[in-house]
């Protein structure tokens, strides 16, 4: 009698591993142990900037392609979407209603222009010069909410492919990144004062970090201007997802409607929740903040885990960028981000202006 192997048995006999998200997230992990390092080497290099890069450098290596692509994909793919979630719900700790509600009304109405300037305009540009799938919309919200962050969870609630939320986090990062170097040049010929370059710098750079690393080289009052802006930018990621979110139940109704049966039903099976979980844990984490029961040593772990957290994702995300793959629409990509940033950069001065 023969006896035939179990199929599991077979599979290992023939070399199959299944794909374990251990490797990948251990590979996000020392990713994340190489970003700090690079932090500490060069404190001006923001740790969520130094995380991006070495996932798209751990991509192109040599001898880690075919480990990112292959054995690690299923856990830094897990990186990218969970530990973001994650990530964005320890924001919500950095929000304080009463700190925004500080800053004037004057200064929240210039933000809300600014950011409804800066996505309109972007996401508009973008599908005028014909960028791929879901390019123009995450490249929009991340130059006008908070960078690689909102990508994160628009991308979410659009079920966006992971390649282009890789470019667009990509470029975000890369246009935040050169913000770090040249805004400081730009503060004293455009007259803007300490706290007035706080704030400009808060309503036009992209990410938490990367606004912490360009304010804090124009002292103690720009920086706490900044981050507070920044913040109520931040405040806006809620809206945002729900109005999309809406959307995409409407587009998947539209499509039942209107017969297309099999993609219809489709879309209405995956259709995300009006407001996603994380995102009502986001404002649950800033509703707390504001009582201001959390001591100090509490929201210090909490920004620690955050950073740690979106560190990991943003590694995971970089580790999706396939360099060769955006020849194709490179140039045009490149060329949105240069218009988003001046559109960014041009709105907030003038408002900066109005308000102050």
């Amino acid at each position: 009698m023969t006896l035939t192997a179990a199929p599991g048995r077979a599979r290992q006999a023939a070399g199959w591993r299944p794909p374990a998200p251990a490797y990948g997230l251990g590979l996000a992990a020392a990713g994340v142990g190489a970003a700090w390092g690079v932090h500490r080497l060069l404190p001006a290099v923001p740790l969520l900037t130094a995380a991006v890069v070495l996932g798209i450098v751990a991509a192109h290596l040599p001898g880690a392609r075919g480990l990112v692509r292959g054995v690690c994909r299923a856990g830094l793919s897990l990186a990218g979407k969970r530990l973001m979630r994650l990530g964005i719900v320890l924001l919500g700790l950095k929000l304080s209603l009463n700190d925004v509600l500080g800053l004037g009304w004057a200064t929240v109405a210039m933000v809300l222009g600014v950011v409804a300037a800066t996505f309109c305009g972007t996401w508009w540009l973008g599908r005028r010069m014909g960028l791929s799938g879901d390019q123009p919309l995450l490249i929009a919200t991340g130059y006008s909410i908070c960078g690689a962050s909102a990508i994160g969870a628009v991308s979410e609630v659009s079920d966006s492919d992971e390649r282009d939320v890789a470019t667009s986090v990509a470029l975000v990062t890369l246009c935040g990144t050169l913000a770090i170097a040249v805004l400081p040049l730009l503060q004293h010929p455009l007259g803007l004062g300490d706290e007035a370059f706080g704030r400009w710098v808060g309503a036009s750079v992209h990410d938490v970090g990367q606004v912490v690393a360009t304010a804090q080289t124009a002292g103690p009052s720009a920086l706490g201007d900044a981050v507070l802006v920044k913040l109520v930018r931040v405040a806006l990621l809620a809206p945002l997802v729900a109005v999309l979110a809406t959307s995409v139940r409407a587009r998947a109704r539209a499509k039942q409607a209107e017969g297309e049966t099999a993609e219809g039903e489709q879309a209405e099976r995956r259709r995300p929740p009006l407001v996603p979980l994380f995102v009502l844990g986001f404002l649950a984490m800033t509703a707390l903040r504001s009582t201001d029961v959390l001591s100090t040593t509490v929201l210090d772990s909490a920004a620690t885990a955050q950073e740690l957290l979106l560190a990991a994702a943003l590694f995971g995300l970089g580790s999706a960028v396939h360099l060769p793959s955006l020849t194709r629409t490179g140039a045009r990509v490149a060329a949105l981000g240069l218009c988003a940033w001046v559109v960014i950069a041009g709105a907030s001065y003038g408002g900066v202006l109005l308000t102050t």
